[in-house]
């Protein structure tokens, strides 16, 4: 939803669930090493496609980077992603307890539709808030009402809520159409990368948590490897579910009324670099 710029003293914090993993690099887009030598990156690699990582987790490394990047005279420059991250981050989100046994449990129904309808039972609140293909989240709401015996909504203010923090926040927009071609086009580059070589290697080496099989991508080409799927429809899928992705990551920023939208024409970065130059001044 954003792009970034190098603008004097800037570190770039990136605020992705999917670039924590090491060794998932093509299918996340993650920074390439050029990248990191020209600007200091911060949220990448920080566990392997096997460990679990939470937004809790996420919060915790993300305030201690900013500390540490304004301690050193520096701009941190917040790149997301994924929205639960950034809420974390830069507003007053608490989190409930964990239970790993409910959770467990709730991971062996393999139809997030069955799930999704328990939340609405048991929270309708909760429910009304998550998209019903969202399976992470749906799975962390019914944990925390399962396991606490509250609802999952009346733990916190919540997502819903936008405090006047004193963050400056932009985001890009793109028309439908021209995000659906850049989506496509993305995708094709990514497997001419040797994106499939790239999974097919994770597979082999590493057992890969529950949480980086869902990352795009992954998640379709795994199935590939698995004898799901074709690789012609993986790819399709692939597609087809990332711009369904970008519709749904779309429609949860739009919500935040404190973001400056810009739309974008032709080149983001162009458009959008001399007004995060502003505020890195």
């Amino acid at each position: 939803m954003a792009a970034a710029v190098s603008h004097g003293n800037t570190h770039i914090l990136v605020c992705d669930a999917m670039q924590v993993y090491r060794g998932m690099n093509i299918g996340t887009a993650k920074p390439t090493s050029g990248d990191q030598v020209s600007v200091v990156h911060h949220g990448l690699d920080l566990v392997d496609p096997n460990g679990r990582f939470t937004v809790s987790d996420y919060q915790m490394y993300a305030r201690a980077a900013v500390a540490q990047i304004h301690a050193s005279g520096a701009r941190a420059l917040v790149v997301a992603g994924t929205g639960l991250y950034l809420t974390a981050l830069i507003d007053d989100l608490k989190f409930p307890g964990e239970w790993p046994e409910v959770r467990e449990e709730l991971s062996r129904e393999p139809n997030v539709d069955v799930l999704f309808d328990r939340l609405q039972n048991l929270d309708p609140l909760a429910a009304s808030k998550i998209e019903r293909s969202n399976r992470r989240r749906i799975e962390r709401a019914l944990e925390v009402c399962i396991g606490s015996g509250q609802p999952f909504s009346a733990t916190g203010p919540g997502t819903g809520a936008y405090p006047d923090n004193g963050v400056a926040q932009v985001g890009i927009l793109w028309d439908r159409e021209v995000l659906a071609t850049r989506v496509e086009q993305r995708v094709h580059q990514m497997m001419d990368e040797g994106f499939l070589q790239e999974v097919r290697e994770l597979r082999e080496t590493t057992s890969i948590s529950h949480t980086a099989r869902q990352a795009l991508g992954y998640r379709e080409l795994l199935e590939h490897l698995e004898g799901k799927y074709s690789l012609t429809e993986a790819v399709r899928a692939m597609i087809t579910h990332t711009r369904q992705f970008a519709v749904r990551q779309e429609r949860w920023f739009r919500r935040d009324p404190r973001i400056r939208w810009v739309h974008i024409e032709t080149d983001p970065v162009t458009e959008i670099g001399p007004i995060l130059a502003e505020h890195l001044r």
